[in-house]
């Protein structure tokens, strides 16, 4: 595969131009050669590159984890190492699918004391967004 603008780039990897300077600007991809004409060429690598990091957001890593996780894959390290990454990554999911359940369980519990009837004012959901702690 021959090197390609940024607008090839985009389409072979299925996403926005504005991504890919995004990802330039903030480390994810390297700064790639110029053209005399000034024009970014990308060589093939960067295919491979972006469709790894739009997997790894697939899996719910954020792009500061990713800027990791490339380091990491970048560097001396073994596979043990990126395998300890994604037990991280596995821990903060359970962490947040906790989270959300207990935020089912308060959402739950106000739209049962939600009667659907009368002013806004005496909507329990609205009483207990307003209140300084949501009651458990």
């Amino acid at each position: 595969m021959k090197n390609l603008t940024i607008g090839q780039l985009a389409k072979e990897t299925g996403t926005h131009v504005e991504t890919i300077r995004y990802y330039e600007r903030q480390g994810l991809i390297a700064e790639p050669p110029r053209r005399a004409s000034g024009y970014r060429e990308f060589p093939p690598e960067y295919v491979e590159r972006i469709r790894f990091i739009k997997r790894a957001q697939t899996l719910g890593f954020t792009l500061r984890e990713i800027s990791e996780l490339l380091a990491l894959a970048d560097g001396n390290l073994n596979c043990s190492d990126i395998r300890k990454f994604a037990e991280e990554k596995v821990k903060d999911i359970e962490t947040r699918i906790h989270d959300l359940q207990k935020i089912k369980v308060v959402l739950h519990e106000l739209i049962k004391k939600c009667l659907s009837k009368g002013k806004l004012s005496s909507c329990p959901i609205i009483e207990s967004l307003s209140q300084h702690k949501i009651q458990e």
